[in-house]
């Protein structure tokens, strides 16, 4: 693992981690929960995943949003933090060094990244987006014909996979993935998760 600094364009600096085996065809940006309700870069399903990826040879960079850990600023209310999530997939970009690019986000991290507009990310993942915290008209990848897969628990309390279904009519390329008996945590479904996320990734990684 190595610790990274990630600048913002507003001065911003983001602390940061990429995990990135030799072997790695892939790596994917992982993006944390609402940082004013405990969300970090270390905490629940994204420190699960951050671990799982690279086990088995898909890389990872995590980052704490302004305010959060070690990066400076504060919670700007989903603002600022967009400039963030950009921030990180740019330079997960510069990392990459030809593998495929890929970000997951949850929950708020789902949310921020739906505003991305960086031509790096091969496919976006969103995990328990709730689809309220981001006006509409800024959903970017909605009408990006770049792949989506939305994994929706089944008992998410903020957003259900028929809602999901409905609220995304009309998105290209997007595929929505009920996860059977989990809810907006995901508490014991990390590995159903990493399993999803790395098929993804091996379907769209290059030969080496």
């Amino acid at each position: 693992m190595t610790d990274l600094r990630i600048d913002v364009p507003d001065g911003t600096v983001l602390e940061a981690e990429l995990a990135l085996p030799a072997a790695s065809r892939a790596l994917v940006v992982l993006v944390h929960p609402h940082p004013a309700y405990g969300g970090s870069m270390h905490g629940g399903l994204i420190d699960e995943l951050f671990h799982a990826l690279p086990a088995q040879d898909v890389g990872a960079l995590r980052f704490n949003f302004r305010g959060v850990g070690s990066s400076t600023g504060s919670y700007d209310k989903g603002r600022g933090e967009r400039g963030d999530v950009a921030a990180a997939v740019a330079t997960a970009a510069g990392l990459a060094e030809g593998r495929t690019l890929l970000t997951c986000g949850w929950s708020f991290g789902a949310e921020m990244t739906l505003t991305l507009t960086d031509p790096a990310p091969e496919a976006f993942i969103l995990v328990a987006a709730p689809l309220a915290l981001v006006e509409e008209e800024a959903w970017a990848i909605a009408s990006d014909p770049r792949p989506k897969l939305l994994l929706v628990p089944e008992n998410d309390q903020y957003r259900k996979p028929e809602s999901a279904i409905a609220a995304t009519e009309g998105w290209m390329a997007t595929t929505i993935s009920p996860i059977a008996g989990a809810d907006h945590f995901l508490a014991g479904h990390g590995d159903e998760v990493a399993a999803q996320v790395l098929a993804l990734a091996g379907a769209l990684s290059r030969p080496a």
